[in-house]
């Protein structure tokens, strides 16, 4: 008889076979947390939407590069290197060049399932679709006239987040992931230990010349700075990347006494599911797409990636710097989710435009409002994929929960064992 999960739970994996069952059991225990949960972690579901016939009857867009997989949660402040805080897409993993309209459609879907979890009336999710639109054409109007742009001042909801993230020290970064300990990693429920050779190969990828401009790339570091691996583990993420390889390395930037400490997000990369343009020029090696995708869609997170592969898996790395930070919206009011909406949905349509000519612009407006949806000032295919999408999570949500959250086993010994991370580098 196989190990139950308790069992298995009783002491870290310290092999990767060991590993499997914990992060799956993690994965479907936070998917039942709510709707919106199931959404973010159910990635899959939507592209498998995508290429279904109401999928299929999006409007025609231009080939750029999106973000793929462009819900609430990977949108958020991220630090530049120069020390200023941004709001961009800060998750880039199903980045490819395809369709704007695919960027748009998860947002509204994200947004009108956090309008539904705060257990706001239906009326306010047709109010915050319309926000997006109206949001994500503003930035289209100016683009097609050839005026500047910038967005407004972003709402208390998001404006509380960004001075959070603008007031956030190195020092309260590393009490959050290391304690008081600050030259080690804690073992525990975030970090598991790594197998002699997975901790040999990160300490020959933080010797790649690459990853060592990465990290002496921020200005109070000098370019020559000797790198020393401190610690290493395997890092125990969210909903979506649950499953990946992925580690943290601690690294010292300079000599012990005089050197600060760098704490390094390796992540593997694998081939996208987010439908791609045929013929589309992008990087074959997974990390390099993610990297190239970041620096034309995030460009304060892409400055800071670098892509490379390791026991033969394909990763990108960055160093976790304490500004980046994630919205989690788990209570909205019905003014509050409409002014989100719209701020978030000009985010995404500044990393579209960016990438637009006047004329593209035009005619990407032009069909992307072509028709409204009856009594809103929404585009009516926007309002039909939402409303297709709401009633898709949900069914497969409660299923989920039916399959799932009723396990005695999932309930005692991996609910309890979730950590919701709202700190940088998630």
């Amino acid at each position: 008889m196989g190990k139950s999960t308790s069992s298995i739970e009783s002491r870290l994996p310290i092999s990767p076979a060991e590993r499997v069952p914990l992060l799956v059991a993690r994965r479907e225990a936070k998917m039942t947390s709510s709707a919106h949960a199931y959404v973010r972690g159910s990635t899959k579901r939507f592209y498998e939407w995508l290429a279904s016939r109401r999928g299929r009857s999006l409007p025609r867009a231009p080939s750029i590069w999106i973000g793929g997989d462009c819900h609430v949660g990977n949108l958020g402040p991220l630090a530049k290197k120069e020390g200023d805080v941004t709001i961009e897409l800060r998750d880039l993993d199903q980045a490819v060049i395809g369709s704007p309209a695919h960027d748009v459609v998860r947002l509204a879907l994200s947004m009108a399932m956090a309008v539904r979890a705060s257990a706001l009336p239906g009326a306010v999710t047709a109010k915050v679709v319309e926000s997006i639109a109206r949001g994500y054409e503003l930035v289209l109007e100016a683009k097609a006239a050839r005026r500047e742009f910038r967005l407004e001042r972003p709402p208390p909801q998001v404006m509380s987040v960004l001075r959070e993230a603008r007031g956030r020290s190195r020092q309260k970064l590393f009490a959050e992931r290391l304690g008081k300990e600050q030259e080690t990693i804690p073992m525990g429920r975030r970090f598991w230990p790594l197998t002699g050779e997975e901790r040999a190969a990160v300490e020959k990828l933080v010797d790649l010349a690459k990853v060592r401009k990465l990290v002496t790339s921020l200005a109070s570091r000098p370019d020559d700075a000797e790198l020393t691996l401190l610690d290493a583990a395997y890092w125990v993420k969210g909903c979506s990347s649950l499953g990946l390889w992925r580690a943290s390395a601690l690294v010292r930037v300079g000599k012990r006494r005089d050197g600060s400490t760098a704490l390094i997000d390796i992540k593997e990369a694998t081939a996208p599911l987010a439908p791609r343009r045929a013929r589309a020029a992008i990087p074959t090696h997974p990390g390099e797409r993610v990297v190239a995708g970041a620096r034309v869609l995030s460009p304060a997170l892409g400055e800071r990636m670098a892509a490379a592969t390791i026991l033969q898996r394909p990763v990108f790395v960055r160093e976790l710097l304490p500004q980046d930070l994630k919205f989690e919206l788990d209570s909205l009011e019905e003014n509050e989710a409409v002014a989100v909406g719209q701020y978030l949905a000009g985010v995404v349509a500044v990393a579209h435009a960016e990438q637009l000519e006047a004329e593209a612009a035009s005619t990407w407006l032009e069909a992307f409002r072509k028709t409204d949806a009856k009594n809103m000032r929404a585009p009516a295919w926007l309002w039909a994929a939402v409303v297709d999408l709401v009633a898709l999570h949900e069914g497969a949500y409660l299923e989920h929960c039916r399959e799932h959250a009723l396990s005695s086993v999932l309930t005692s010994s991996v609910s309890a064992n979730i950590v919701s991370h709202h700190v940088s580098g998630d």
